[in-house]
């Protein structure tokens, strides 16, 4: 399997590295104190930290919910992150014209799960020559991400991560299947867990999706035993007030132990 960096971040060398920050950009000093703060928990645990929030979430539930800055806002923020605090920034990308634009200030770009299937999206993706993280849809079998793989490499772009968020099953609800974890690290990518996401419930409050936030630890800890190379958070200071995804963000403030809890098993699962 070939590893991949994101600056000085590894994926795929036996060590658990993590991607994780607020989902949305609210401001630049909210960013950076989370990009901080996180980043001084991942130390401290010798984990590799890369920051990730979103300049706009075009998916949203509801017309009237926040998107984020916008594009030219968003990536000026992110690059104040980068500058101001030395950590490598990923953000996610809607359309292949953002591509470009974002390249020159992020360190990695996202394919959100629900796009991953889009080839436009995919090769503009590649052709940045970045990093890119492809989260898997959630309609998606896990061999089914050959495909995507594919289109970013042909694009130009062969550090590629693929990223599992769990399968729709019925109305509202998302399950993981564990066993589809080391058939994505057959696909020859290092593997994520989004474990904030997988406990999402679409539209499970009418006009947003809501979540069960105590659902991140088991889901993360049996996905580190199963066997994955780095772990994906959305995080937050206040996740009762965040503006999107608040139900499934994981507290700052419990972060730590989480990211303890779940290395232990980790290590535990890739032998000595």
């Amino acid at each position: 399997m070939r590893s991949v960096r994101i600056g000085a971040v590894a994926f795929g060398k036996g060590r658990l590295s993590v991607i994780a920050g607020p989902c949305v950009l609210e401001d630049p000093d909210h960013a950076i104190r989370h990009a901080e703060a996180i980043g001084a928990i991942c130390d401290r645990l010798s984990l590799g930290f890369v920051f990730k929030a979103s300049f706009d979430k075009a998916n949203r539930t509801s017309l009237d919910s926040y998107r984020g800055p916008g594009l030219e806002d968003g990536l000026a923020w992110l690059a104040r992150v980068r500058s101001e605090t030395g950590r490598p920034v990923l953000t996610d990308i809607h359309e292949p014209g953002q591509a470009k634009a974002a390249s020159e200030f992020v360190d990695a770009l996202q394919i959100p799960a629900f796009l991953c299937r889009q080839t436009d999206l995919c090769l503009a993706a590649g052709r940045t020559g970045l990093p890119v993280n492809i989260k898997k849809a959630q309609f998606l079998a896990p061999g089914d991400m050959a495909h995507p793989l594919a289109k970013v490499r042909a694009g130009g772009s062969e550090d590629v991560l693929l990223t599992e968020r769990g399968n729709v099953f019925g109305y509202r609800t998302l399950v993981v299947d564990m066993a589809g974890l080391p058939e994505l690290r057959s696909l020859g990518a290092p593997v994520l867990f989004d474990a904030t996401h997988s406990v999402q419930r679409p539209g499970g409050e009418g006009d947003r999706t809501g979540g069960d936030r105590s659902r991140v630890l088991p889901l993360a800890s049996a996905a580190a035993a199963a066997g994955i190379d780095g772990l994906f958070l959305e995080v937050h200071e206040n996740p009762d007030r965040a503006p999107s995804d608040g139900p499934n963000m994981v507290p700052l403030a419990d972060l730590e132990t989480l990211l303890e809890r779940v290395l232990r098993i980790h290590e535990a699962a890739s032998g000595p």
